[in-house]
């Protein structure tokens, strides 16, 4: 009976770490309103989870704000940057789609493939600067380099990312509620959950022994 009601036992530890999840996902969702602060709480959400990975949390909500304070600036500027060039992506894709013939074929397979490279930087972006010091220039380029370098674990966890796009292919409207409320209460902490796993095994490959040690702060790169 004791063991039951262990607060160390499978359980306990369970339902502590979707809580965690859940209040995770409540704080980046209200971070990223403004949008314009988007960046800094994603880069907060993977400061935590990372964390979690390792069994190193303590205070989620400390270590939140922790990280969103640290990267605020530098993530407020990398927020632009890639809104910008998703706008104009989205622009170019537009007024390719209007033309005709082999050029439009082209041009929109040019596109869809800048698309995906896309999707690959801002897939590591954020987690890059929750772990690493970077220059933003450097950023970018250690972010891409590493989701082309690791490109298997890449296309997992895009395929992961976008799993909540399934829901609306659900023929049951009840199902798609149900999915849909568990997925606005822990959906976009616990993708960036699973997907810690991938992004500590990679990272890992690239800090050094003697800093491994005290890996409860960032990394240079």
């Amino acid at each position: 009976m004791n063991r039951i009601f262990n607060m160390d036992n499978k359980f306990f530890t369970f339902m502590g770490k979707v809580a965690d999840l859940i209040i995770l996902n409540f704080l980046c969702i209200i971070c990223c309103i403004p949008i314009v602060t988007a960046g800094a709480s994603i880069t907060a959400m993977f400061y935590v989870t990372m964390k979690m990975v390792r069994n190193e949390e303590s205070y989620i909500t400390k270590n939140f704000f922790h990280s969103f304070k640290q990267n605020l600036k530098q993530s407020i500027l990398i927020n632009i940057i890639m809104l910008l060039a998703f706008g104009v992506l989205v622009v170019d894709i537009s007024l390719v789609r209007n033309m005709n013939g082999t050029l439009y074929k082209v041009l929109f397979y040019v596109f869809m493939f800048i698309l995906f490279l896309y999707a690959l930087l801002y897939l590591y972006l954020y987690p890059v600067l929750a772990k690493f010091y970077n220059t933003t220039k450097n950023l970018f380029v250690n972010a891409f380099l590493m989701s082309i370098r690791h490109l298997p674990y890449s296309f997992l966890m895009i395929i992961i990312s976008l799993l909540p796009v399934g829901i609306f292919f659900i023929p049951s409207l009840r199902m798609q509620s149900l999915l849909l409320m568990l997925s606005c209460m822990i959906g976009v902490s616990l993708i960036a959950y699973i997907n810690s796993f991938f992004f500590v095994k990679i990272f890992d490959q690239y800090i050094p022994e003697e800093e491994k040690a005290d890996d409860s702060e960032e990394a240079s790169l």
